[in-house]
């Protein structure tokens, strides 16, 4: 079949078909054909599907990968794009098409969700634990605006609720919230604490509790996210005070708290009515000054926990060695920064970041600071609050934003970026997740739909918490890796 056509037409191209996936391999001699250069995807599928090829039983829908990127346009207009001529032999490798993340539940607070964790099997937390988990015991983590963490199990009962305020919980609203490992939890907020607790279930699993261990004191500013390394025992945050922070949960190595800024030195009486007190209460073994506006977000390097990256709104995205504490490398960007990512495995290991301009910008640390980002990923219409990679896959992620979506992208998706997008290289959302529970409603009394925060697990699937005080769960394996699904 080498050579063959399967369509007449004044302009061809010798293409040779492969795949990874053995199930559904060509044959060797039907894998190189000629075919027409106006086809797209949708014709491809066809052609790959059809009696001469793979004739399966039913048509399998297919994406196609051109040196590692998703082929969007005619064939056509991708041979003159890259310079190349219609005698090239053009390489096709096709995959699953992707597949869309089903919404699967929601679980109601009694105010804004600014946060999500999840612990499961494959999740960093059950990796740095001692013990294993029942199976069926995932958990979701949730921080919300009235100062109350609460762990869920995946049908949407509440195991545990923290203390509040007063009892050794958050005094105002919590920003952020990292499982530690499967016993510890660590959360952060508006009350310039950050909080670590000591997690405990019930034999049968239906009750758990969150006992406060430890309140750390250091910052002058509220803490808008901490990231955490079990193994180190190490707590990095972000604050509107322009300083990173750096902690241990381990009590008995944890500096001093200041004494100007635990709450025994407000007022006498403070004091007395006090019920956390029996809390120990220590300080950050290192702030560091080094952005010039509040700090949004900090993340450990995935690879390397002696490393971090942070971002913030003096348009910023910094490196820091946490050996040293000092910051070793700047990048500055065209926008106020508010979310981070790290996207480990791939050639080159890249960080994403939210901007105040709707987009997310990628680039690599590891290169010159003079080289510009590596690509720009467009779509969302209000703020970028949220990142989280893809668990799955190198080449995926999804967002959050103010504008109400979660967004995934593929980073094989991409295209020459447009002259009012400024060029360059530019990647298109492949899935949009709206919030379910406000889809279609107008909103009430001021509430809206922001998305405040976003996880990606392998699998519960993608959580997300918001402004209509929901936690949301969308599920659908396979999402950024085709092969898999």
């Amino acid at each position: 079949m080498d050579g063959q056509s399967v369509q007449s037409g004044p302009r061809q191209v010798q293409v040779v078909f492969t795949t990874n996936f053995p199930d559904i391999e060509l044959p060797e001699g039907k894998r190189q054909l000629l075919v027409p250069t106006d086809v797209r995807r949708y014709q491809l599928s066809q052609i790959l599907n059809s009696e001469s090829m793979l004739d399966t039983p039913a048509p399998i829908p297919f994406d196609f990968l051109v040196n590692g990127t998703f082929l969007r346009t005619t064939i056509d207009e991708y041979l003159t794009a890259h310079g190349l001529s219609s005698e090239t032999t053009l390489s096709l490798q096709y995959v699953r098409s992707l597949i869309p993340p089903l919404y699967e539940a929601s679980f109601e607070h009694d105010d804004w969700v600014s946060c999500v964790d999840v612990l499961s099997e494959n999740s960093s937390a059950r990796s740095w634990s001692s013990s294993g988990l029942v199976p069926g015991s995932e958990r979701i983590l949730s921080g919300s605006y009235d100062g109350l963490l609460r762990v869920w199990n995946k049908s949407g009962q509440v195991i545990a609720t923290s203390s509040s305020a007063g009892a050794g919980g958050h005094t105002a609203s919590i920003k952020s919230a990292r499982y530690i490992s499967s016993t510890k939890v660590a959360s952060a907020g508006m009350d310039r604490t950050i909080r670590v607790w000591k997690y405990t279930e019930s034999e049968d699993h239906f009750s758990g509790q969150l006992k406060p261990a430890l309140e750390l004191y250091g910052h002058k500013g509220y803490i808008h996210s901490i990231d955490v390394h079990g193994p180190s025992n190490l707590i990095l945050s972000a604050s509107q005070d322009d300083k990173i922070g750096i902690w241990t949960s381990a009590v008995s190595s944890a500096p001093e708290a200041p004494s100007s800024l635990l709450p025994s030195a407000l007022t006498s009486k403070r004091r007395k009515l006090s019920t956390s007190t029996s809390t120990p209460q220590r300080g950050p073994l290192s702030l560091i000054s080094a952005h010039t506006a509040p700090v949004q977000a900090v993340i450990f390097n995935p690879l390397d926990p002696t490393v971090a990256y942070s971002c913030g709104q003096d348009h910023t995205i910094r490196t820091f060695d946490l050996v040293t504490s000092r910051n070793v490398d700047t990048r500055t960007t065209s926008h106020p920064l508010f979310s981070i990512a790290a996207l480990p495995g791939i050639s080159t290991q890249l960080i994403a970041a939210g901007t105040s301009a709707r987009h997310i910008t990628l680039l690599d640390p590891r290169v010159s600071a003079r080289t510009t980002q590596v690509m720009t990923l467009r779509g969302h219409t209000n703020l970028v609050s949220s990142i989280a990679p893809d668990p799955s896959s190198s080449y995926g992620l999804v967002s959050g934003s103010h504008d109400g979506t979660c967004r995934i992208w593929d980073l094989r998706s991409t295209r020459q970026g447009t002259k009012e997008e400024g060029g360059g290289v530019v990647g298109d959302a492949v899935y949009v997740i709206e919030r379910e529970w406000t889809k279609g409603k107008k909103a009430v009394g001021g509430e809206g739909v922001k998305v405040f925060g976003v996880n990606w697990d392998v699998e519960l699937g993608i959580v997300s918490a918001g402004e209509d005080k929901r936690v949301q769960i969308n599920r659908g394996r396979g999402i950024t890796e085709p092969g898999n699904a």
